[in-house]
C-alpha cells in the first residue's frame, strides 16, 4: 500500500518560506527575458522594418535566424559542461550581459548584412546560458518531491515572455522605430534577468561536513552516455521536435483557408495552452511515473496533428492548435526532469545541452521536409499532416522502454538541517 502521509521532505518543500522557491522565482524571470523567449518570438517583427531600412531580402534576413539556431545547437553541450564545472551563476551572469549588449547593439545596425549575422551568431553562442538550460541545474539541487512543479514554474517564464515580449517589441517599433525596439529588448533582458539571478540563483548547500554536494551526485557524462536510457531520451526528443516544429512552422499556412486571422489566433491560443500545459505537467510529474506522463503527452500531440489534418473549420483548426500547444508545452518540462531522475545532477547541464542539440536537429529538418512535401504534393493534403504525426508516435513508443528510476545511480538530495537553508543570496 502506498502511504498518503507526506514525507518531511515534501512538507518542507511545500512551504512558501522554503528558500528554493526564491531560486525558482529568479529563474522564472530569468527565463522570461532569455534567448528562448526573445529571439524566436520577436524575430519576425523586424523582417519588414529591416527590409525597408536596408533593402535586405527576406531570405537574407531569415538566414540570421538559421545561424543563431545552429549556433545554439552546437554550443549547448559546451555551455552545459561549463555549468557542471562551475557555479551556474558565474556562467549565467556574464551570458546575460553579453546577450543584452548584443541585442542592444542591433540598434546600431549598419547596411552591411554581415554585421547582422555576426550579432546573431553571438546571441546563439551565449543564448542557452541565459535560458532554462542554465537554470535547471540550480533548481534541481533544491527540490526532490516538488521538482516537477519547480521545473514547470521556471519554464512558464518562457511562455509568459513569449506573450509579453512581442507586444513590447511591436509597440516600440510602431511608436519609436525598430532601433529603439532592439534597444528596449536589450535593456529589458539586462534589468529583469541580471539582478534576481545575482541575488538568488545559488545551488543548495550540502547537508553538512562529510556529505557530497547535491550537484556531485549521480552519473558522470561518460557513464550517462553509455546508458541506453540516454539514447532513448535523445531519440525521443529528436523525433518529437521533428513532428511538432514541422507543424508549427506551417500552421498559419495550413489554416489560411479558414480566414486571414485564423493562423494568428491559433498561434496565440497555442502559446497560452503551452503555459497551462507546463503547470499541469509539473503537478503530474511529482505524482506519477514521468515516462508514462511523457507517453500520454506525446500521444496528445499525435492526436492534435491528426485533428489538424482533418480540420474543416477555423474552430476545429484552432482547437487542434490548442491541444498541440498543451502537449508541446508539457513535453518541454519532461526532458530535464527525466535526465535528473535517471542520471542525477553531476552532469545534468551537459546532458541537457546534448538534448537541446537533438531537439535543434529535429526542429531544423521538420519544417524543411514538410515544405518539400508541400511542393511535391501541391498542398497540405490530410495524408501529409497525418504522416507528420508518425515520428511523434514513435517517440511515444520509445518512452515505454524507459525503466524504473535507480536510486543507487541517482541518489536524491539528502535532508539539510533547517539552519543550513539560509536564503540563497550569499556570494559563491
Amino acid at each position: 500500500m502506498i502511504s498518503t502521509v507526506p514525507s518531511q521532505k515534501e512538507v518542507r518543500e511545500s512551504r512558501l518560506s522554503y528558500p528554493g522557491w526564491r531560486v525558482v522565482l529568479a529563474a522564472f524571470f530569468g527565463v522570461m527575458v532569455s534567448f528562448a523567449a526573445v529571439v524566436p518570438y520577436t524575430f519576425s517583427l523586424f523582417l519588414a522594418p529591416l527590409h525597408e531600412a536596408f533593402g535586405w531580402k527576406r531570405e537574407g534576413i531569415s538566414m540570421a535566424f538559421g545561424i543563431t539556431a545552429m549556433t545554439v545547437a552546437v554550443c549547448s553541450p559546451g555551455i552545459g559542461h561549463l555549468l557542471d564545472r562551475f557555479p551556474p551563476r558565474r556562467i549565467i551572469l556574464p551570458a546575460i550581459v553579453a546577450f543584452s549588449l548584443g541585442l542592444g547593439s542591433l540598434s546600431l545596425l549598419t547596411p552591411r548584412l554581415i554585421h547582422f549575422y555576426a550579432v546573431y551568431f553571438l546571441l546563439g553562442v551565449v543564448g542557452n546560458a541565459t535560458a532554462q538550460l542554465a537554470y535547471s541545474r540550480t533548481v534541481s539541487t533544491w527540490f526532490s518531491s516538488k521538482r516537477g512543479l519547480a521545473f514547470a514554474l521556471m519554464l512558464t517564464g518562457g511562455g509568459v515572455g513569449s506573450i509579453l515580449l512581442p507586444i513590447l517589441a511591436h509597440h516600440m517599433i510602431v511608436h519609436y522605430g525598430w532601433r529603439s525596439a532592439y534597444l528596449a529588448l536589450g535593456v529589458t533582458a539586462l534589468v529583469v534577468g541580471f539582478p534576481l539571478t545575482a541575488l538568488f540563483v545559488q545551488e543548495r548547500p550540502p547537508a553538512g561536513p562529510g556529505h557530497p554536494h547535491h550537484a556531485e551526485t549521480g552519473m558522470s557524462f561518460g557513464q550517462a552516455m553509455r546508458s541506453p536510457v540516454i539514447w532513448v531520451l535523445f531519440a525521443s526528443v529528436l523525433l518529437y521536435a521533428f513532428s511538432a516544429n514541422g507543424a508549427i512552422a506551417h500552421l498559419s499556412a495550413i489554416l489560411v483557408g479558414y480566414g486571414a486571422g485564423s493562423g494568428a489566433m491559433a498561434l496565440s491560443i497555442m502559446g497560452a495552452a503551452g503555459v497551462a500545459g507546463r503547470l499541469v505537467t509539473g503537478y503530474l510529474l511529482d505524482r506519477f511515473f514521468a515516462p508514462r506522463v511523457s507517453f500520454c503527452l506525446l500521444l496528445m500531440v499525435c492526436g492534435a496533428l491528426v485533428m489538424l489534418a482533418h480540420a474543416h473549420t477555423a474552430g476545429w483548426g484552432i482547437a487542434s492548435a490548442a491541444i498541440l500547444g498543451f502537449g508541446m508545452g508539457s513535453e518541454i518540462d519532461v526532458t530535464p526532469y527525466l535526465l535528473a531522475r535517471y542520471c542525477g545532477l553531476k552532469s545534468l547541464s551537459m546532458l541537457y545541452g546534448c538534448s537541446w542539440t537533438a531537439y535543434a536537429f529535429g526542429a531544423a529538418f521538420g519544417p524543411v521536409i514538410v515544405g518539400k512535401a508541400f511542393d511535391a504534393w501541391g498542398g497540405y493534403a490530410p495524408g501529409l499532416v497525418e504522416l507528420l504525426a508518425l515520428p511523434c508516435l514513435i517517440a511515444a513508443g520509445l518512452t515505454l522502454l524507459l525503466p524504473a528510476y535507480s536510486p543507487a545511480a541517482t541518489p536524491l538530495p539528502q535532508a539539510v538541517p533547517e539552519g543550513l537553508l539560509s536564503p540563497p543570496a550569499i556570494a559563491e
